[in-house]
């Protein structure tokens, strides 16, 4: 007979506890590698002991306690026998004494760890892929396709960054006023990778990841209230409030991904559009402008559109050309072929698609070959458009949209 399984509250509740308790061991132990280890062997005993023993009156308390054990059992055979016994043994006694109290403190845990993880020892790119990995739970497959780049090379870059770390000597703690000024950047691109991550899932079958959403608009709540006059933070908050108002009219009742023109904008939550738009407009009167500021601008102009077709498509397309000189990201040039498609007409914007073809950087993504396929429908090329939903449908490892691609190709083969 197999033993009980959580309920879907309490897998709910691990996942919302992994960070935090994640947060907490570090800041302890001072070592990431083996505190994440240890905190998985805490979330796999309480995967096995919650069913039949019942979720503990302090859930956290509770996994810090298991995590701390397993980390005086790493300290007892990595260390001098008896002295690192006895101190760690101490430690421990402290550990369970404060964990009770640790968990009614105020401070957020999650968003301790979120700037812990963007350590000065790090590289931008190494410091977003370990804190996805510790706070966002992204899998290295899921990060690997946020980069682009391979599941081996991204297992290696955050191999390496826990490596780095631990060589720097930079104490792994929560930083100071300055230096959490510092880290802000980095912190903001997290963010912005979890709620994308949550937005629209890289693998699986679902399209969307709503908790992920739920918590990277949590965690970035929590930032813009350490730095309410930051315009980019309050510029991201804007953005995922905007663009999370769609979450309910994206999928049908199957799962079903729903594209832009085809969803029920009555489903659309008109309270967070409200907030987002009121949000956005109160940073843009602040003077200089941020490329998040911008991608809200643009989500604010499809939520504000009664239509599809009433978009002011124009807008956009500049939007996305002001976003161009900030940033050298082919997403953005993507993006803008479409909004110059609708401008001026499918021809233009299949152009814009050659030359991010040509340079090559998303040679790999099955974004590229989707929006050529749109395009390429929008100009009456039925053969050319379904070999371009073919392809993407080959590359997307998100069965919702690769179930729509599918679906896209055959329905032009059948006219």
């Amino acid at each position: 007979m197999s033993p009980p399984a959580l309920d879907r509250g309490a897998e709910q509740l691990l996942r919302d506890l992994a960070p935090q308790v994640l947060g907490a061991v570090i800041r302890r132990y001072r070592d990431f590698a083996a505190s994440e280890d240890a905190v998985q062997e805490a979330l796999l005993a309480a995967a096995q002991q919650w069913p039949r023993d019942g979720v503990p009156d302090n859930p956290r308390g509770w996994l810090i306690q298991v995590a701390s054990r397993r980390m005086v059992d790493h300290v007892r055979s990595e260390t001098a026998r008896r002295q690192r016994e006895h101190l760690a043994a101490l430690h421990l006694g402290q550990v369970v004494a404060a964990a009770s109290v640790e968990s009614r403190r105020g401070e957020d845990e999650t968003l301790t760890l979120l700037f812990m993880c963007c350590h000065p020892a790090l590289t931008t790119s190494s410091a977003v892929a370990l804190t996805l990995r510790a706070v966002g739970g992204l899998t290295t497959a899921q990060i690997a396709n946020a980069f682009l780049v391979p599941e081996a090379t991204m297992a290696q870059r955050i191999s390496r960054a826990k490596q780095t770390i631990l060589a720097s000597g930079v104490p792994f703690e929560p930083p100071a006023a300055r230096a959490r000024a510092e880290r802000l950047g980095t912190v903001l691109h997290v963010l912005y990778l979890i709620f994308n991550e949550g937005y629209t899932a890289s693998t699986g079958a679902s399209l969307q990841r709503l908790d992920l959403a739920a918590e990277a608009i949590r965690l970035t709540r929590g930032v813009r209230q350490l730095v309410p006059d930051d315009s980019e933070v309050a510029g991201l908050l804007a953005l995922m409030i905007l663009t999370h108002a769609r979450r309910d009219a994206r999928t049908g009742p199957a799962g079903e991904l729903i594209p832009l023109p085809q969803q029920d904008r009555l489903r659309w939550d008109g309270a967070a559009i409200e907030e987002g738009v009121a949000l956005l407009t109160a940073t843009l009167s602040r003077g200089r402008v941020g490329p998040y500021q911008l991608q809200a601008a643009v989500a604010a102009v499809h939520d504000e559109a009664p239509s599809h077709d009433d978009t002011d498509w124009a807008q956009i397309a500049a939007l996305y050309g002001l976003l161009e000189r900030m940033s050298d990201n082919p997403m953005v040039t993507l993006n803008r072929a479409i909004a110059v498609a609708m401008v001026q007409g499918p021809a233009a914007g299949l152009a814009l698609v050659d030359t991010i073809a040509a340079d090559g950087r998303l040679a790999n993504s099955h974004r590229l070959d989707a929006v050529r396929g749109h395009l390429l429908e929008l100009a009456g090329d039925r053969d050319a458009a379904v070999a371009a939903y073919l392809a993407a449908a080959n590359r997307t490892t998100n069965r919702a949209e690769r179930h729509y691609l599918l679906t896209q190709a055959a329905a032009l083969r059948e006219r």
